[in-house]
């Protein structure tokens, strides 16, 4: 019992330095000592990561820094628009200190469902619900465009890109996720919605719960009318 709490007392020190780093981004030093109350000297050594706060300031700051701390704006300047119009956000899928706290964010956000599996599509979709499954300290799986050699059963689901008239068959192999499963399905962006509906009916086939839906990054509202009737969370609303 001793040495659990001793990990969660660790877990909150090491959070307080990733927060002061992320927020470091957007505040000077003075700034932060301004919001935490904290000198300047110790503030440094914090994150350079030469000392961890103690178990309380921990906390104190964490508290503090979370109140200044807008991830959808940390979002939103990371995100690049080539000149074709298309979006670029290499950096966040990147960046694991922003992910963290993006996947401290998921969890406030559904305190009190049951979460039991993770699922999201390969490739992008991987870092971020890979950060979030480790949050809730569940298993997270993926479905790929292709099938996995050396797996022989698949649950499949197609659909039709809009616009192309490509038909894309998505495949998760049988047995990571089970009835009694209760599934947050995660994505990095969103903008028509047919990927996100496939891996709906991926969990309905299976018979499991479908208990939210986590985007990171939502453009338009095209994809709203593909996933009515399911609770959904987004960090960053993007125009068309």
């Amino acid at each position: 019992m001793q040495s659990k709490n001793k990990f969660e007392s660790i877990k909150i020190q090491v959070k307080a330095v990733e927060l002061l780093r992320l927020a470091k981004e957007d505040y000077s030093y003075q700034e932060l000592m301004k919001i935490t109350g904290i000198p300047i000297t110790v503030l440094n050594r914090y994150i350079k990561g030469h000392i961890l706060p103690s178990p309380d300031r921990a906390a104190f700051i964490i508290s503090a820094i979370e109140k200044k701390i807008d991830l959808s704006k940390y979002i939103k300047d990371k995100i690049i628009f080539d000149k074709g119009g298309f979006l670029d956000h290499t950096k966040i899928i990147g960046d694991t200190l922003l992910l963290r706290h993006v996947s401290s964010y998921v969890m406030k956000i559904l305190a009190g469902k049951r979460i039991s599996k993770v699922l999201t599509v390969a490739v992008d979709g991987i870092p971020l619900a890979a950060h979030i499954a480790n949050a809730f300290d569940v298993p997270f799986v993926y479905a790929k465009k292709e099938k996995e050699v050396g797996v022989s059963s698949f649950i499949e689901e197609s659909y039709a890109l809009q616009g192309i008239g490509m038909q894309v068959s998505l495949y998760l192999p049988k047995g990571l996720i089970e009835k009694k499963d209760s599934v947050l399905i995660t994505d990095d962006v969103i903008r028509s919605g047919e990927q996100l509906r496939a891996l709906i009916n991926i969990v309905k086939k299976i018979g499991a719960e479908v208990a939210a839906i986590f985007i990171l990054i939502t453009i338009g509202n095209r994809w709203r009318k593909e996933i009515e009737g399911y609770p959904v969370y987004s960090l960053v609303e993007l125009s068309e």
